[in-house]
């Protein structure tokens, strides 16, 4: 529980401690308001200490029958563990403070009204100039709608300070909450249905549902592009670091293909030796991806050699970073199998390291067979530039989306 110990409580305990007539009540209540002052700083102190020395207090004024100083301590109580809200604890006690009104909150109430009033309006004469054979009943079913749509609205990431009602989506939630009431058992459907209209990831209780399927694989599709979009943005971004790539990879193990059907929970499976992103495959075996710098490689990732591009050194130690991880899983395979029920004996490696704007004066292309020729001569090792997988990952999700 978070508990609020802001000036507005302590003008309350102040004044209330003013109020109060017992020797023994003034002192629960100035405990209270000392150990709230007694914060580092300007910063005032709350949590439970907070919330008992105001208990306590509250206790010691109904000891004294001081009904009236219970009641304001109370209600303190009840706004510190925020069941008050802070404008009205404070309208409440207003004369607590400057004795005045709160013009603010008036204005902004009023101005709220105007708006609310202005958006209804405009919406019915819209709506009256596309039909303008309809009646007042249907008007207000259309504003009716739009009401509903507009508490699952959106605020573009490319409009700052624009919002967006999209129409329908309410009614989507509708749909929703019912295959959850009828269907599903969860606590509240209600609740649950906006949630997962306007979070993709809440989709996945709709995976026992038969009609929310369709939706729910293009929402997925929908999902796996966006994360495929912030990942090329980081590849391309010479700033990234390792940890900025791995951690835009997490939980997208499908970016390396329909073969990995999970990601591995433990990362530590050889004393010494910590894997990136260790991939299960198919047939229960250990795929080992390690992740170098993308656009931000401090060196080259081909170099000129006898009229030939040939891979770096940079590439050379990433390639012989992930044999040593394969020959130490093939050194405890045993004790992994039986402890992690992981088999590591047929385990493979990806490399993946650079990207080809990293290096602009050499082509593309030639970087690109400088590694197949290269990934032609590894056994269990593969290297691929970072814009390689993602180039291959978008080409799936175009058949995905298209299928």
């Amino acid at each position: 529980m978070t508990v609020r110990p802001d000036f507005a409580l302590q003008l309350q305990l102040e004044r209330t401690c003013e109020e109060a007539v017992d020797s023994q009540v003034k002192n629960a209540v100035t405990a209270a308001i000392e150990h709230m002052l007694g914060g580092s700083g300007r910063s005032r102190r709350g949590g439970r200490a907070l919330t008992g020395l105001i208990a306590a207090a509250r206790a010691a004024a109904a000891g004294k029958e001081e009904w009236h100083v219970v009641r304001l301590l109370q209600d303190s109580l009840d706004y510190a563990e925020g069941r008050i809200l802070k404008p009205v604890f404070e309208e409440l006690y207003r004369l607590f403070q400057d004795g005045a009104r709160n013009e603010t909150n008036r204005h902004f109430l009023a101005r709220t009204i105007w708006a609310a009033s202005d958006f209804v309006i405009r919406a019915g004469v819209e709506y009256l100039a596309e039909h303008p054979e309809a009646g007042a009943d249907e008007v207000l079913r259309h504003v009716e709608a739009l009401g509903r749509d507009a508490a699952l609205l959106e605020a573009p990431e490319d409009r700052p300070g624009r919002y967006r009602i999209l129409r329908g989506r309410a009614e989507m939630a509708v749909w929703v909450e019912r295959v959850l009431r009828n269907r599903i058992d969860v606590e509240d459907p209600d609740v649950a249905a906006q949630r997962i209209v306007s979070s993709p990831k809440a989709l996945s209780v709709l995976a026992s549902d038969p009609e929310g399927e369709v939706l729910l694989q293009a929402l997925q599709l929908q999902r796996r592009s966006a994360g495929l979009a912030a990942l090329r943005r980081l590849a391309e971004n010479p700033d990234a670091s390792e940890r900025d790539l791995h951690k835009a990879l997490r939980g997208q193990h499908w970016i390396f293909g329909g073969q990995f059907v999970s990601e591995a929970t433990h990362r530590r499976l050889v004393p010494g030796d910590e894997l990136d992103i260790p991939l299960i495959r198919g047939d229960g075996a250990l795929h080992v991806v390690e992740l170098k710098r993308a656009a931000g490689l401090r060196g080259s990732l081909v170099k000129q050699h006898r009229n030939a591009w040939v891979p770096t050194a940079e590439v050379h130690d990433a390639v012989a970073q992930a044999v040593n991880y394969l020959v130490g899983l093939d050194e405890h395979r045993e004790r992994i199998r039986r402890d992690l029920g992981i088999e590591t004996r047929r385990a493979s490696a990806l490399v993946l390291i650079g990207h080809p704007v990293a290096q602009p004066d050499v082509p593309e292309e030639e970087i690109n067979e400088a590694l197949r020729t290269l990934n032609t001569h590894l056994n269990r090792v593969e290297v691929l530039t970072y814009k390689d997988l993602i180039d291959n990952a978008e080409r799936s999700l175009a058949v995905h989306g298209a299928a």
